[in-house]
C-alpha cells in the first residue's frame, strides 16, 4: 500500500467514524471483540449448533412460571441477538444489563428467536 492509499483509508475511517451512529459504532466494537474472541457471530448461528457466542448483555429478565421459573438475558454481539435462558432460576450473581460475557451452548429456535438454554458462561471483568 502506498502512502496515498494508506491516508486514503485512514481518511475514509475518520470520516466513518465522524457520520457513524452510536449504535454503528457499538455493534463495530462488538463484533470485533467477538471475533478476537475466537466466538461464532450470532448471526451465524443455526439451529441445532454448539457455538460459543461473545458480547454484552442487553436485557435480563426474570419470568415467574407457576411450574418452572427462568431468567432470560439478550446477548448481541453486534451482529444479533441470542437469548440466553437459565430454566429454575430467578437471579444469577453478574447477570445484568451491560455486562461482557461469553455463552457456550446448543442453539435452539423458540418464537423465530435463538436461543442457548442453560448456557455455560464465563463473565469478563468490567470495563
Amino acid at each position: 500500500m502506498t502512502t496515498d492509499e494508506g491516508s486514503r483509508v485512514s481518511l475514509r475511517r475518520l470520516l466513518h467514524r465522524l457520520t457513524a451512529s452510536e449504535a454503528e459504532i457499538e455493534a463495530q466494537e462488538l463484533r470485533r471483540e467477538s471475533a478476537q474472541s475466537g466466538g461464532t457471530p450470532a448471526r451465524q448461528c443455526t439451529r441445532g449448533q454448539v457455538v460459543s457466542v461473545t458480547g454484552r448483555l442487553r436485557t435480563v429478565v426474570y419470568t415467574p412460571r407457576t411450574n418452572l421459573p427462568t431468567l432470560e438475558a439478550d446477548l448481541y454481539d453486534g451482529s444479533d441477538v441470542v437469548t440466553l435462558v437459565w430454566l429454575g432460576r430467578r437471579h444469577i450473581a453478574g447477570i445484568e444489563p451491560g455486562r461482557h460475557l461469553t455463552a457456550r451452548g446448543r442453539v435452539a429456535v423458540r418464537d423465530d428467536r435463538k436461543v442457548i438454554y442453560n448456557p455455560y458462561y464465563e463473565l469478563e471483568s468490567p470495563k
